[in-house]
């Protein structure tokens, strides 16, 4: 299973960007998934994941209330949409996939199987 994360970029304090996690090599509707960041000098920690069935959902609470998560199984892609963005929310994000069962996503990073290669969001003060 081959996961790639796109869609990080530059943008100032209160701005938007919508990252996408395009996943290929595996049947897409058997994973949940994840979304991970690790900034510089830090532990990657959780920030969001979904179920396979789509009503399940985590969010770290720095971050509830600013990120929703959802995903798309007709093109094997999970969006992660974050708004009203702070400067501490400066990180490489990583997505993560694991079997799961239809309701379940796991908040650890231990519990995912496959990991894509990160991407770079980066907020402006």
């Amino acid at each position: 299973v081959q996961l790639q994360a796109s869609g990080g970029g530059l943008v100032q304090a209160g701005g938007s960007l919508r990252l996408s996690c395009a996943v290929s090599g595996g049947t897409f509707n058997k994973y949940a998934i994840g979304w991970f960041r690790q900034a510089p000098g830090k532990e990657r920690e959780f920030v969001a994941s979904i179920a396979r069935s789509r009503i399940t959902t985590y969010f770290a609470d720095s971050v509830k209330g600013r990120f929703t998560i959802s995903r798309e199984d007709a093109k094997n892609t999970v969006y992660l949409q974050m708004n009203s963005l702070k400067p501490e929310d400066t990180a490489v994000y990583y997505c993560a996939a694991k079997r799961a069962d239809w309701g379940a996503a796991a908040l650890s990073s231990d519990e995912y199987d496959y990991w894509g290669q990160g991407t770079q969001v980066t907020v402006s003060s």
